[in-house]
């Protein structure tokens, strides 16, 4: 029912889009109001989620580690897995970031022939890879709508995206990427048990979305040929603060954008903004220096501290009564019974 309830939400946003892109009001509407309201409700969301996250103290060290932490010196530790110093968090931060290091290194359990055996993921981690680069890359040329003149970076990135020549237009490497791990990870959701068992209706619905952002644009690509100029007039408005949409950009442009908007306006309230809470992540941002720096709780509260020498002044005559040496007369003697 969440694979079902999901696809229905997305493709109800898809045709939404189209239809209100056939009239010119719809078009205003679509093309000029919702991408303002879904931009401002990104940036904000982002914001939020990342004041609120940075807000929170840390009670306790929790530097996930895999390796030998820093002691002695002549015991070698390991400074990715264990990092004692800013550098090290920084390697390995960027190690996850870039490489996903530690999903490369998961490993699964499953019975096989009623033995328990441990095998490694590393299909996930290829998938995983693919996908997150195939959007990356998509995002980075999508620039050239958004700049005049286009930046050479962003030419250059074309050229090399679309080296294959394949077909014309040429077929993106990162189109491929995109779509491979997509499928993958849509894959695996429905195929493994224990994944599908816990899919919710919000881990469909980013899949279908997603996916029909990749294939409504393939499709304004490779298929029905889109007006490029169209569509870069209609950015270049946006970001001059002239908006103006263009006409015949066509319903399946407008479905496009729609779900693009969907998706901004998404991304913060969603588990996809996992992309910036990793980098808030305590488990990952300290340092496993527990050994050489005391990690104080930024919860604990000033508490007002009592000296003996405090006490033994505000007793001081009950104590001398009572035949107690007191250490501010014998030179510091420790009192006893």
């Amino acid at each position: 029912m969440n694979l079902l309830f999901s696809l229905f939400a997305v493709a109800a946003l898809a045709l939404l889009g189209a239809f209100a892109g056939a009239s010119a009001a719809g078009a205003a509407v679509v093309g000029i109001v919702i991408p303002y309201a879904a931009l401002t409700i990104l940036l904000g969301g982002i914001c939020y989620r990342i004041l609120r996250w940075a807000s929170v103290p840390v009670p306790f060290s929790i530097a996930t580690t895999c390796g030998q932490q820093k002691s002695l010196t002549w015991i070698r530790h390991s400074r990715i897995d264990s990092p004692a110093s800013f550098a090290g968090v920084a390697v390995r931060m960027a190690s996850e970031v870039l490489l996903f290091r530690s999903l490369f290194r998961n490993s699964g359990a499953g019975l096989v022939n009623s033995r328990l055996i441990q095998v490694e993921e590393k299909f996930l981690w290829a998938g995983a890879l693919a996908f997150h680069y195939g959007i990356l890359l998509v995002l980075l040329r999508h620039l050239r709508f958004f700049f005049v003149p286009v930046p050479s970076c962003v030419n250059l990135l074309e050229r090399v995206d679309g080296f294959l020549q394949i077909g014309a237009p040429p077929v993106y490497l990162s189109d491929a990427l995109l779509a491979a791990g997509l499928l993958f990870l849509f894959g695996r959701r429905l195929a493994a048990p224990l994944p599908r068992s816990l899919s919710l209706f919000a881990d469909y619905f980013a899949l279908w979305l997603i996916g029909g952002i990749a294939a409504s644009g393939m499709l304004l690509r490779y298929v029905t040929r889109a007006d490029v100029a169209g569509a870069k007039q209609l950015a270049m408005s946006l970001v001059s603060l002239h908006p103006a949409v263009p006409p015949a950009l066509g319903p399946l442009f407008f479905a496009h954008w729609t779900l693009v908007c969907a998706l901004a306006v998404y991304f913060p309230f969603s588990k996809l903004m996992h992309a910036g809470g990793v980098f808030l992540s305590p488990t990952r941002n300290l340092a496993n220096d527990t050994r050489a720096r005391r990690h104080v709780n930024p919860w604990n509260d000033p508490v007002k501290t009592h000296t003996y020498a405090e006490w033994e002044a505000e007793f001081h005559n009950k104590l001398r009564t009572a035949g107690f040496a007191l250490e501010a007369e014998d030179g510091g003697t420790t009192p006893t019974d």
